[in-house]
């Protein structure tokens, strides 16, 4: 059990990340790469990937083992710029004192580690662990992102809504099950026993596409408090391409009911929006989310409908929205 220790200034202080964090996504991704769970979700993505890998797998293993502990300092809390970029991370991730890497390594299992390939906080070896990230990310994240990000910003509508009808309480209140809620602690499930402080700190809280099961934190509670948990994921296929479905976009109505979503709306909104039945808001969304337009996600008794990429793409002029 993971119990996070909330002041009401820490309250006041909880945050959500605005987009996926691209160094998080790379790390958790290479857990999911190895872990043969979550094929539904992940099966397709490891078909895809693992062809595209090359050498840059066997250093990255000695540093991510496939379950528990790895070093913080692979997924660098960046207090300025952009955090969400691979570039800025990498950035970052260099910038980590030797000190820090030698300590935060000497944590990791001695029998899982490769030795002289496992970076020890020299420029040399800290660089070859940068590219074989970079290497990794281009091959396993950089393809999906616009999918990735969809699905972060279809959680931020979640939680932003429950944020504007509660409060920060009842933002903590509608994370996903295995986080609860229970003034003054936030806990969660988790592989062991830890007690957090926050000390007036605040809390980042970074839904993540590939992180699974339970939320992440970072060991060392001297860094920026950051929860990373579970993005829901659609029943939909998030990677797939568009198909045939398409063609059943053709009509103003449809066309009507994809801009009422805009940036998120209940299916009882939508049918106010679009000016139509509460049946026909349902089945156009139907259609919409077979296409892979939208995102739809159960919140409580009801469910929000976001934009997918291409459902904005489409609202931009990327492609025609009907054609009656």
């Amino acid at each position: 059990m993971l119990r996070i220790h909330m002041s009401g200034v820490d309250l006041s202080k909880v945050r959500m990340a605005t987009r996926p964090d691209a160094l998080w996504e790379t790390i958790l991704s290479f857990h999911r790469l190895r872990d043969r769970r979550g094929s539904t979700v992940f099966g397709e993505w490891r078909k895809e990937t693992r062809p595209r890998l090359n050498n840059e797998v066997r250093l990255l293993a000695a540093v991510i083992p496939p379950r528990g502990y790895f070093p913080d300092f692979l997924t660098p809390s960046q207090e300025c710029g952009d955090p969400y970029t691979i570039d800025t991370g990498i950035e970052a991730l260099r910038d980590t004192p030797p000190g820090r890497i030698r300590d935060e390594l000497a944590m990791l299992d001695a029998g899982r580690r490769m030795p002289g390939r496992v970076p020890d906080g020299r420029v040399e070896p800290l660089g070859r662990l940068a590219d074989a990230l970079r290497a990794y990310h281009r091959a396993a994240i950089e393809p999906y992102w616009p999918h990735i990000r969809s699905s972060v910003e279809a959680d931020r509508a979640v939680r932003g809504r429950a944020l504007l009808d509660g409060g920060t309480e009842e933002l903590l209140a509608s994370l996903p099950p295995m986080i609860r809620w229970r003034p003054p602690v936030l806990e969660a499930d988790y592989p062991f026993d830890r007690e957090i402080r926050l000390n007036d700190r605040g809390l980042l809280l970074q839904p993540s596409y590939f992180c699974r099961v339970t939320p992440v934190v970072y060991r060392d509670q001297r860094l920026p408090p950051v929860l990373v948990y579970p993005v829901t994921h659609s029943r939909a296929p998030v990677f797939a391409e568009p198909g045939p479905w398409l063609g059943r976009l053709l009509g103003n109505t449809r066309s009507t009911v994809l801009r009422a979503i805009g940036n998120g709306c209940t299916t009882s909104e939508l049918a106010l929006r679009a000016g139509i039945s509460l049946a026909s808001a349902s089945q156009h969304a139907c259609v919409l989310r077979e296409a892979g337009l939208i995102h739809t996600l159960r919140h409580g008794g009801s469910v929000l409908h976001t934009l997918t990429p291409l459902g904005g793409s489409l609202l931009r002029g990327g492609a025609p929205l009907a054609m009656s």
